[in-house]
């Protein structure tokens, strides 16, 4: 029988009814945000199932503008969010899909645009108790919790690169705790997520960046 913690019970500290609605909702933006650069000028989020249904009454859309605006689950700016992302010129909207029914029922598609122009699209899952899931970049399905520190990766999918991303991480000492490999198509673009037990060193991406066939490098701290 799997380990129950008391926190898998109860769900986090937050701010809102519902850790799987408000705690959840919140820690999927806060991710999402940390995959493009700020600031950030406009969000979209799109909210499916039970998200769709009930987002108003429970204060996912509140949550959600929450976790984007960088705020943790037990921030009581979550209540006021909507008035601080207009004071800080964040652009935001809320659109309901109650036509797709084959998605986890507490799925939500935010789209964010800074003010370089970068557009960025994250689809995350809340599977309760605040527990959350990444489960598709820019189209393409990928699979993190961010519960470890991870590093992201957007590359070509060629060879050499796999090996570049793993002997800068083992120049850095870095334990690898899971290593994915996602891709659009052979030969397009792909997204290596590395997770790992410890703080990643902020070096990293920098290094990462030297080769040509890398476009872009994250790195999400827990």
């Amino acid at each position: 029988m799997p380990f129950i913690s008391v926190f898998d019970v109860l769900g986090p500290n937050m701010i809102g009814p519902s850790s799987s609605h408000t705690a959840g909702a919140a820690v999927i933006a806060g991710l999402a945000r940390k995959l493009i650069a700020p600031p950030l000028t406009s969000v979209r989020f799109t909210l499916y199932g039970s998200f769709a249904k009930t987002y108003r009454g429970h204060g996912t859309d509140r949550a959600l503008l929450g976790g984007i605006l960088g705020f943790a689950t037990d921030d009581i700016r979550i209540r006021d969010s909507f008035r601080i992302a207009g004071e800080r010129g964040l652009a935001f909207a809320f659109a309901a899909d109650e036509a797709e029914t084959e998605l986890h029922p507490n799925t939500v598609d935010i789209r964010m645009e800074n003010a370089a122009g970068q557009v960025m699209t994250v689809r995350g899952v809340s599977l309760g108790g605040g527990k959350v899931k990444i489960v598709r970049i820019n189209g393409v399905e990928v699979d993190f919790t961010g519960e470890y520190s991870a590093l992201i990766v957007i590359h070509r999918d060629t060879p050499g690169v796999v090996a570049h991303i793993t002997r800068v991480l083992s120049d850095h000492h870095v334990n690898i705790a899971f290593m994915r490999l996602f891709r659009e198509a052979r030969g397009h673009t792909a997204y290596s997520i590395i997770e790992s037990d410890g703080t990643l060193p902020d070096g990293i991406p920098g290094q990462l960046r030297g080769n040509p066939n890398i476009q872009d490098v994250m790195l999400v701290q827990p």
